[in-house]
C-alpha cells in the first residue's frame, strides 16, 4: 500500500491514530505537576551516566511527535524531546512506519536475526503471532505497572508464562461519525442524541436504517464494507481460529459466513464503494458520497484532516450490536537490543497515563490506562470540528461497552486480511460475492 502525504492527510491502515485532532481541557497546573514528578523518577533511575542511543519503531501516528505530521503546530506535546530533557544522557532516534502492515513485515523479518529497534510497537492484529515469540521479548512486569491497564490489555500482551511482554498504548472503541445535513435529507433524525437512538441495535437494524437512508437519496450509507467488516468481525468469539487447540476454524464458523453474506447484501444499495484509504474514500469525506463511518478515536483526524471545510460532521454515542474494539498497540522491548534496561525505561514511561494523556491531545489515541480518563485534557476533551463532541466522556462510554478481547490466533492478521481483500473485490465490482469467497477461502485453506 502507497502511503501518501498532502497537506492535512496521511494515508495509514487501520490500527492506531492518524492525524492530530482539536480537543480542549488541558491543565497548566496538572501539567507542572505532572513534569515535575516525571523528572523525579527518571533522573534518579536513568537520568546521568553513560551516553545512550535509543532506536523507538512505531507505526500510524502515535502521537509521539518527531515529525508526525505535516504541521508540527498541530502537537501540544513533543514527547520524544521531552524524555531526552528529562534525561540528558539519552537520545532517541524515531524511526515511524507509513502503517501497521509495513511494521509487521520488518518486526518478523528482523527478529530471528537481529536488527530490531530498542523499543518495537506492536498492533493489536498481528500480537497473536508476537506470542509464539514472547522468550526473544523483555518481560515488562513490574509493581510500576500492576493494574496500570485495562484488564484486557494487559491479558492480551501476557503470555503462557505469565510474562508481561508489551506495554499498552491506545485502544480503539468505535463510536458512529456521521453528516447532519445528509441524514435530514433523508428524513433521519440528524442531532446525536437522535442517531445514537436511531442506530441503537444489532447490524439488522444498521442494514435497515443504512436501506432506508439510501432510499431515500440514492447515496452510499457506510464509506466502504471493509471497515464495516472491522466493526461486525471484532464482536465474534471465536471468529478465526479455535482458542483451545489454535486451530483454523474460518470456514467451518457459520457466524463468519454469515456476518460475511449480511454485509455483502447490503453493500450494492448501502456501501459508497470505496476501498479506504484510497483517494476517493478521503475525498468522500467532504463531498458526501456517504453518510456514515465507524470511527475509533483515531479516526476523527482521518476526517478532520481530509473534509477540513465541512461543519456538520458529528458522532454518535452508540455502536452497532453494543460495542467494538478497532485498533490498539504495544511498546515491546527486544531482548535482543543493546540497552534493553534503557529501553524499558522509556518503554513504560511513554505508556505512563501522564505520556498518554498527552498522547491523546496530540493525535486522538484513546489511552488504555484508566487512570488517564481522569485527566482533564482527556475528560475534559471536546472536538470542536465534530460541533464540540464531548469526545473524552463519550470514547470512555464506549470503551465501557467492549466486551472482553476476542480470540486472536496466530493466522489471525493473514485470514482476516484475505477476508478483507474478498470485500474489497466485491466493492470494485470484480467478482460477486460468492466467487470472492471462495478466492478467500483457497487462501485460507493455504494456511497453517
Amino acid at each position: 500500500m502507497s502511503f501518501t502525504r498532502r497537506k492535512k492527510t496521511l494515508a495509514l491502515t487501520a490500527g492506531a491514530a492518524i492525524f492530530a485532532l482539536t480537543i480542549a481541557g488541558c491543565s497548566s497546573g496538572d501539567d507542572e505537576e505532572t513534569t515535575s514528578s516525571s523528572t523525579a523518577e527518571t533522573s534518579e533511575d536513568g537520568g546521568s551516566g553513560e551516553p545512550v542511543t535509543l532506536t523507538l519503531a512505531t507505526f500510524n501516528t502515535p502521537g509521539y511527535q518527531d515529525s508526525e505530521t505535516p504541521d508540527e503546530g498541530d502537537y501540544q506535546y513533543d514527547l520524544i524531546q521531552e524524555y531526552m530533557d528529562l534525561n540528558p544522557n539519552v537520545t532517541i532516534t524515531y524511526d515511524r512506519k507509513a502503517e501497521s502492515g509495513d511494521a509487521r513485515e520488518n518486526f518478523f523479518t528482523k527478529l530471528g536475526p537481529g536488527g530490531l529497534a530498542d523499543v518495537e510497537m506492536i498492533e493489536v492484529d498481528w500480537m497473536p503471532e508476537v506470542m509464539q515469540y514472547s522468550d526473544l521479548l523483555e518481560d515488562l512486569t513490574s509493581d510500576e505497572t500492576a493494574d496500570r491497564w485495562l484488564e484486557s490489555k494487559t491479558a492480551d500482551a501476557t503470555d503462557a508464562d505469565g510474562r508481561l511482554i508489551g506495554a499498552g498504548t491506545d485502544v480503539g472503541p468505535e463510536a458512529v461519525c456521521y453528516r447532519s445535513s445528509l441524514f435530514e435529507e433523508a428524513g433521519l433524525p440528524s442531532d446525536p442524541e437522535g442517531v445514537a437512538e436511531l442506530l441503537d441495535g444489532d447490524w439488522a437494524n444498521f442494514f435497515e436504517v443504512g436501506q432506508e437512508y439510501s432510499d431515500a437519496t440514492g447515496k452510499g450509507f457506510f464509506d466502504s464494507a471493509a471497515g464495516i467488516w472491522q466493526g461486525m468481525v471484532n464482536q465474534l468469539d471465536p471468529a478465526y481460529e479455535d482458542a483451545d487447540s489454535g486451530d483454523i476454524i474460518a470456514l467451518d464458523n457459520a457466524d463468519v459466513k454469515a456476518a460475511y453474506d449480511q454485509l455483502t447484501a447490503a453493500t450494492p444499495d448501502q456501501s459508497a464503494h470505496y476501498t479506504q484509504w484510497s483517494d476517493d474514500w478521503y475525498a468522500g469525506m467532504s463531498n458526501g458520497d456517504y453518510a456514515t463511518m465507524l470511527c475509533p478515536p483515531w479516526m476523527l483526524g482521518v476526517i478532520s484532516g481530509n473534509a477540513p471545510d465541512t461543519t456538520d460532521w458529528n458522532i454518535a454515542n452508540v455502536f452497532p450490536n453494543g460495542g467494538g474494539n478497532w485498533g490498539g498497540s504495544w511498546l515491546t522491548v527486544p531482548s535482543s537490543g543493546a540497552n534493553v534496561e534503557e529501553a524499558k525505561k522509556l518503554a513504560l514511561w511513554l505508556t505512563a497515563p501522564e505520556q498518554q494523556a498527552k498522547a491523546f491531545a496530540n493525535a486522538g489515541t484513546y489511552p488504555s490506562q484508566p487512570a488517564a480518563y481522569e485527566d482533564p485534557a482527556v475528560a475534559d476533551a471536546t472536538n470542536e470540528f465534530f460541533n464540540d463532541a464531548p469526545i473524552g466522556t463519550l470514547f470512555a462510554d464506549r470503551a465501557a461497552a467492549v466486551a472482553p478481547s476476542a480470540f486472536k490466533g496466530e493466522y489471525y492478521f493473514q485470514i482476516n486480511t484475505s477476508i478483507t481483500d474478498a470485500l474489497n473485490r466485491v466493492e470494485g465490482g470484480t467478482d460477486d460475492a460468492a466467487t470472492s469467497w471462495d478466492k478467500a477461502a483457497s487462501e485460507i485453506q493455504g494456511l497453517g
